[in-house]
């Protein structure tokens, strides 16, 4: 059904509105049809010039102007800062989820995550962000070639599945419960021993469970065994002039190597995204952020008084007193944060001064006044 177009002239009333009412300040604005749909949230530190520029789309397609044929109103709200701006958008998008933002906005596409199913018999994905099924998420990562190359070794090397997620599964220990079927050559990798075969009961549920928590212990970096398992095999073929075999085995040794740097560059990298954060606010509204392994945790007015820096380190000690979740994994509800959080200190990396501690915020008073206004 075609969707009825706002007139010029409609859209000339907004431009005036726009000009008349709208402040060169931060930021959200949402741009809403006839009916009161939500059709594109966006940002700015400049609001008022964002939605001028609208006005301006110099040719139809653009993406401005495609948003406005279908746009009857638009509103905005402020915000105390560009950071604040960014958090609200993805805040609102998350929560409407508005089709020009949905169909256009991919802030993500340079990075991947590996996707540890849940269900009977778990297997390992390469995807570009959250999917609405339960999951375990790890990462992000950047080059979605080499992750996949890598993931597939280390199935591989544990034998788990990577058959359609639908695909029905039978284990050896059902046997009183199901009647199986002939076991057939109908999955390559079954064949030559690279997956258990849970779809045939070539294993009990508690043999693929055991792969499976290998590969959680490697994914978050408490067990090297699959590293191991491949040098071990490695050595001994070369013990038996086996060069060929080795030379295969060594390509898939340094694919997983390959795997468990990144991992180790990204454990990192999301630690280090730890701190309070303050950031100076329009006409001196200015914020504290407690942020913890790249997700903001808890916000605050910057601390004026001494009661004001005592609910503060409060906030903090709420914040990381408390043992942290495993390492590498990512909840599926923080994956956009992150990596919106990554993004923003990869962009302005002289925001990082602005950032404490939480260690040093919690033992020196001198750090905890540098957040005062």
């Amino acid at each position: 059904m075609a969707r009825a177009q706002t007139s010029e002239a409609h859209i000339a009333t907004m431009r005036g509105e726009v000009r008349a009412s709208a402040q060169d300040r931060p930021g959200i604005y949402r741009m809403m049809s006839s009916d009161g749909e939500v059709l594109y949230i966006g940002k700015s530190k400049k609001v008022r010039t964002r939605l001028m520029s609208y006005f301006r789309c110099a040719y139809p397609e653009e993406k401005g102007a495609r948003i406005l044929r279908e746009a009857h109103a638009i509103d905005w709200e402020y915000t105390p800062s560009e950071f604040a701006a960014l958090l609200r958008e993805l805040q609102l998008i998350k929560q409407l989820r508005p089709r020009f933002n949905v169909a256009m906005k991919r802030d993500d596409r340079h990075y991947v995550f590996i996707k540890l199913t849940r269900g009977a018999a778990p297997k390992m994905l390469v995807v570009r962000g959250a999917g609405g099924e339960p999951a375990t998420y790890y990462g992000p990562f950047l080059g979605a070639r080499r992750v996949a190359e890598a993931v597939r070794e280390l199935s591989d090397a544990l034998s788990l599945r990577d058959c359609s997620q639908d695909h029905h599964v039978i284990f050896a220990d059902q046997q009183e419960l199901f009647q199986l079927a002939p076991r057939t050559p109908g999955c390559i990798r079954l064949e030559v021993r690279k997956c258990l075969g849970p779809c045939v009961a070539a294993c009990t549920a508690s043999q693929y469970q055991t792969q499976v928590d290998l590969a959680r212990a490697f994914l978050e970096g408490t067990n090297d065994g699959p590293i191991d398992r491949l040098k071990s095999e490695m050595d001994s073929c070369a013990e038996l002039l086996n060069f060929e075999r080795a030379a295969v085995l060594r390509d898939k040794l340094q694919r997983l190597e390959t795997l468990r740097e990144m991992f180790a560059r990204m454990r990192f990298a999301v630690e280090t995204l730890s701190f309070t954060y303050a950031v100076p606010g329009y006409e001196g509204d200015d914020r504290v952020y407690v942020i913890r392994r790249g997700t903001v945790r808890a916000q605050t007015t910057a601390p004026r008084t001494a009661r004001d820096r005592a609910r503060l380190l409060a906030m903090v000690r709420d914040v990381f007193e408390p043992p942290e979740r495993t390492a590498g994994a990512v909840p599926t509800h923080e994956i956009d944060e992150l990596l919106l959080l990554s993004s923003w200190f990869r962009r302005n990396p002289g925001e990082l001064e602005r950032t404490t501690a939480p260690a040093a915020l919690l033992r020196n008073r001198r750090a905890l006044a540098s957040l005062s206004a």
